[in-house]
């Protein structure tokens, strides 16, 4: 059975002795029922990861020692960045969840002209971080030893404007850029592949407006279709995820 897996954003150095954090040492009393003798899993973000074994269980406290690393890298070759329009809570968890599992790199939640969902500044910084806690729970569930990063919501044509700033200062290397859309004639098989920078952009319930897909257009995105049937926008980019992972990624 696989060790339980914990993210530790501290310093981690083998032979070490520590106390887990609250947030970690919470979920190993509460919900796993860890218990002194046990070994664990345990990750910074920072690449890697540490088998430790539990030396003392308290009421609100668990220290590990025995801390032995291990040079293990789960993320894939691709850096796919999944820039996915807000949808109602349950299915944005979801989309959420999935594209860390699918190896995703960065996700963008965005508003657009059509967007169901529409959050003010207070429920949107919530959002932000209830989405990155649900980032940290898949990285520990799916073995990824690297937190995806989440950016804060923001308007699909400034989030557009900050590519075109990047690429004018050269910030940035070439990526492709895509689009899903159902009536576009190019599918995934006939596109060129990446290099390795990729760009997954995922509409609202009713689609982008005329003026957003010229808007895409301008800055590079290419349309492309996932089959000949019709995909929920929550479906669309865990699809498109998994698809270019078998196509070019570490499938």
């Amino acid at each position: 059975m696989p060790l339980a897996r914990f993210y530790c954003p501290i310093d981690l150095e083998t032979g070490a002795d520590i106390r887990l954090p609250v947030a970690a040492a919470h979920h190993a009393l509460k919900v796993l029922r860890v218990r002194t003798g046990d070994r664990l899993v345990l990750f910074n973000g920072r690449g890697g990861e540490f088998t430790a074994l539990v030396t003392h269980c308290g009421k609100d406290a668990v220290v590990v020692g025995d801390l032995e690393f291990h040079p293990v890298e789960r993320e894939s070759p691709l850096a796919i960045t999944l820039a996915q329009a807000v949808l109602n809570a349950e299915k944005m968890d979801w989309v959420v969840q999935k594209a860390v599992e699918l190896g995703t790199a960065r996700i963008r939640p965005l508003t657009t002209l059509r967007s169901v969902v529409r959050l003010d500044a207070g429920r949107a910084a919530k959002r932000a971080q209830h989405w990155r806690n649900i980032v940290v729970a898949s990285c520990e569930q799916c073995g990824r030893n690297r937190i995806p990063e989440i950016g804060a919501v923001i308007a699909l044509p400034d989030w557009l404007g900050q590519l075109k700033d990047e690429a004018e200062q050269g910030a940035v290397e070439a990526e492709l850029r895509l689009i899903l859309s159902p009536d576009a004639p190019a599918s995934l098989r006939k596109l060129p592949a990446p290099n390795r920078k990729l760009t997954v952009l995922i509409g609202p319930e009713g689609g982008f407006t005329d003026d957003e897909v010229r808007a895409t257009a301008t800055a590079g995105f290419v349309p492309v279709a996932l089959g000949p049937r019709i995909l929920r926008t929550e479906t669309a980019g865990p699809a498109a995820l998994a698809a270019m992972q078998a196509l070019y990624g570490d499938w």
